[in-house]
Order: structure tokens, then C-alpha cells, then sequence
């Protein structure tokens, strides 16, 4: 876990369809010593919660954040939105590593849908 292992503060959040993936997310990386805030998973529309997600990274309360939906496609366009959050639509390992060293990203989106838990877990470590 090199990438997110720097990180201390964590901000998560999704929309309804991806509530699952997301609960599994958030045990998998408690359990291996980080610390998250929910920001939640109730409010169907899913640009609420990733512009609260996006501005509290940009504020600096959180170091990185995390959003889920179906694709991943909304969360990254709504978060982007706000300014100082770079959010990146992770598919793979190697768009997770230079999403961090060549962009600066601090926000990881996954797709709920499109990827599998285990996927998205090692997502999570590389970014």
C-alpha cells in the first residue's frame, strides 16, 4: 500500500448505487489503518455528494477522497467542478499511479458497475 499509505485523512462518498462497493471500501482501508469520514450515500443525486466530497479535499480537510457511482463518470465531472479537486476516473493501476505522480490527483472515482471490489481495492493502494 505505497500510494495512499502517506495519506491521512480520507473523504468518501457515492451515490445509491454504490453504497455497497463503498461500505466495502471503507472496511477494507479501516482495516488496514486509515482514517475515513462518510460523507454518505443516501441523496440520489450523486452531485451533491461529490462537490462536499471535492470541497472539503480542496479545503484541505482531508488529504485525499474517494467517490463511487454507477461509471464513475458523474462523480469525477462534478468534483473536477470544484476548484483544487482533481478527481481521475481510475480503471487501472497504472492510470491510479499516474493519476497521483503525473496529475496530482486527490480525488480517486470509481465505478461501482464497471469494476469489480477487489479492483477498486487495489485501485485505492496505488492511488
Amino acid at each position: 500500500m505505497d500510494g495512499i499509505r502517506n495519506v491521512q485523512t480520507v473523504a468518501i462518498g457515492c451515490d445509491p448505487n454504490a453504497a455497497q462497493a463503498k461500505r466495502e471500501i471503507i472496511a477494507y482501508l479501516q482495516e488496514n489503518g486509515y482514517a475515513l469520514t462518510d460523507f454518505g450515500s443516501d441523496d440520489p443525486i450523486y452531485t451533491n455528494v461529490a462537490v462536499k466530497v471535492a470541497q472539503a479535499v480542496a479545503d484541505g480537510q482531508y488529504d485525499r477522497g474517494i467517490l463511487l457511482c454507477g461509471t464513475g463518470i458523474g462523480v469525477s465531472l462534478a468534483a473536477n467542478k470544484v476548484k483544487v479537486a482533481y478527481a481521475s476516473l481510475l480503471t487501472g493501476i497504472y492510470s491510479a499511479e499516474r493519476a497521483r505522480k503525473s496529475k496530482d490527483a486527490n480525488i480517486a472515482c470509481f465505478g461501482a458497475f464497471t469494476l469489480g471490489i477487489a479492483h477498486m481495492k487495489r485501485l485505492a493502494e496505488a492511488f
